[in-house]
């Protein structure tokens, strides 16, 4: 399952180049190694007390499109107990301008304006946004001061969260997405969360498991920080 969502979004990339018997919830805890992993070696976080939440994901990708309102109401829900970031993975040269606008928005302070209406430019209004002119273009035509933008598109700061994200992406062992890490020890995603045994047929009751695999996970690492 892995592979096949993998395949899915990279064959999407390719594109660019061209034209409830066991699931898991509130009475199921997820079995690790089945519903999640545990990386080897848990990576450093900054959320203090509380819990930092990872989502990895790509804009271009229509399962992280599909995911993102109801992991935007799952973050609402978790309030102060987690500290929530996104990393946009790389995924060739053509995604890179599409890196660099999530990067340019997180810079200018605008990603809550603006995170869904990039999602929707691609998945509702067909555009590519694979190169650095029509991402350009898109965000003057949506308001945002041209000018700025395009200083903080090119910026060093902004190539800098690029090659972090590769390493981001390395260590979390990423190979499919959208996939979360949560408190730098364990990962999941909606594929791996309906393996062993879940029900699940839709990718909405695929996405409904996983939010209920991460609520599990969350309370085990906020336990674990007592």
């Amino acid at each position: 399952m892995h592979m096949l969502r993998r395949l899915l979004c990279s064959a999407l990339v390719l594109g660019f180049a061209g034209s409830a018997l066991a699931a898991p919830g509130p009475q199921a805890a997820p079995k690790e190694g089945v519903q999640y992993q545990v990386l080897p070696q848990k990576q450093e976080t900054q959320a203090g007390k509380a819990v930092e939440v990872t989502e990895f994901f790509a804009y271009y990708c229509p399962h992280c499109d599909a995911f993102e309102p109801k992991l935007a109401e799952w973050i609402k829900k978790q309030g102060n107990n987690i500290v929530f970031k996104r990393v946009h993975v790389p995924a060739g040269p053509r995604v890179v301008p599409q890196q660099r606008l999530f990067y340019t928005l997180e810079a200018m302070g605008l990603l809550e304006q603006y995170h869904q209406k990039a999602f929707a430019a691609i998945h509702q209004g067909r555009m590519r946004f694979a190169d650095d002119n029509e991402v350009i273009e898109w965000a003057a035509k949506s308001g945002i001061d041209r000018a700025r933008f395009t200083d903080t598109y090119r910026s060093m700061g902004v190539s800098g969260k690029l090659r972090h994200a590769s390493a981001m992406m390395e260590a979390y062992r990423v190979d499919h997405w959208p996939f979360v890490a949560i408190d730098g020890r364990f990962v999941t995603s909606p594929s791996m969360a309906n393996q062993g045994g879940s029900d699940a047929q839709t990718e909405a009751e695929q996405q409904e498991v996983a939010l209920g695999v991460m609520d599990a996970l969350v309370a085990k690492a906020r336990a674990d920080k007592k």
